[in-house]
C-alpha cells in the first residue's frame, strides 16, 4: 500500500489528500508535525515537505499536484482533468502563492509591506471572480482539478483577515469558497490524526484505522 505523509493543515497537504479521496485511493497515513518530522520522510524526500506520496514499488511522489494527478489517472469518475487546466494551477502556484506567504507571514521577510503582498494576490483572485460571475466552478458547471487544487489557497488568504475579505466586493469567489469548505469533499479531508511515529500502528486515508 501507497504511504502519504501529510499535515492537516498545510495547503498543498489538503489537495492531495482531496484528490486521492475522489478517486478513491486509499493510502497509510502519516500525520507529520512539522517542527518535528520523522526521519524517514527526509530520507524519502530531502525536501523535507508534505505531502510525500511513496508508492509500493519505491517510487516517491513529492509534488502535489503529481500526487493527485497519480489518483487521477487511476480513476476519474467525474473528469476533473477535463479541461487542461495547468496553466492556472501553475499561476497560483508561482504567483498568487509568493505573494499569499509575503502577507500571511510578513514578519519573515525583510523590507516586505504585507498590504501591498495582499493587494498583490487579490488581483489573481479579481481574475477568477470574473469566471465565477459567469459559472459556479472554474472551468464552468462542475468541478475540476483547478479548483480542488487552488481552493486551499484561497482559504488560507481569506482566514489571514476574514473581515477584510468578506467586506470585498468578490461575491463569485466568496460564494465558491464557502461552497467548497462546506463540501463533503473537503470536510472529509480534515479529519483530525494523531502524530505518526516509528512502530506506530498502520493508520488508512480515507477509511480510518486499521
Amino acid at each position: 500500500m501507497a504511504v502519504l505523509y501529510s499535515f492537516r493543515r498545510c495547503p498543498y497537504a489538503m489537495r492531495a489528500r482531496m484528490g486521492l479521496i475522489y478517486s478513491g485511493q486509499t493510502v497509510e497515513l502519516r500525520e507529520v508535525v512539522l517542527r518535528d518530522k520523522p526521519p524517514s520522510l527526509l530520507e524519502y524526500s530531502p525536501k523535507a515537505t508534505v505531502p510525500v506520496l511513496v508508492l509500493p514499488s519505491g517510487q516517491v511522489i513529492d509534488e502535489s499536484i503529481d500526487v493527485m494527478r497519480w489518483g487521477l489517472d487511476l480513476s476519474d469518475p467525474d473528469g476533473w482533468l477535463a479541461p487542461d487546466s495547468a496553466e492556472m494551477i501553475d499561476k497560483f502556484d508561482r504567483g498568487f502563492k509568493g505573494h499569499l506567504d509575503r502577507y500571511k507571514y510578513s514578519n519573515r521577510y525583510d523590507q516586505v509591506n504585507a498590504e501591498h503582498e495582499r493587494l498583490a494576490a487579490f488581483e489573481y483572485l479579481l481574475e477568477i471572480e470574473r469566471l465565477l460571475q459567469e459559472t459556479p466552478y472554474l472551468f464552468g458547471g462542475k468541478l475540476t482539478l483547478a479548483d480542488v487544487a487552488i481552493a486551499p489557497f484561497v482559504r488560507q488568504f481569506a482566514n489571514t483577515d476574514r473581515a477584510w475579505f468578506d467586506s470585498q466586493t468578490i461575491s463569485g469567489v466568496q460564494r465558491w469558497l464557502s461552497e467548497f469548505l462546506n463540501s463533503t469533499l473537503f470536510t472529509s479531508c480534515m479529519h483530525k490524526y494523531p502524530k505518526w511515529k516509528e512502530g506506530d500502528a498502520a493508520i488508512l486515508f480515507p477509511e480510518g484505522d486499521v
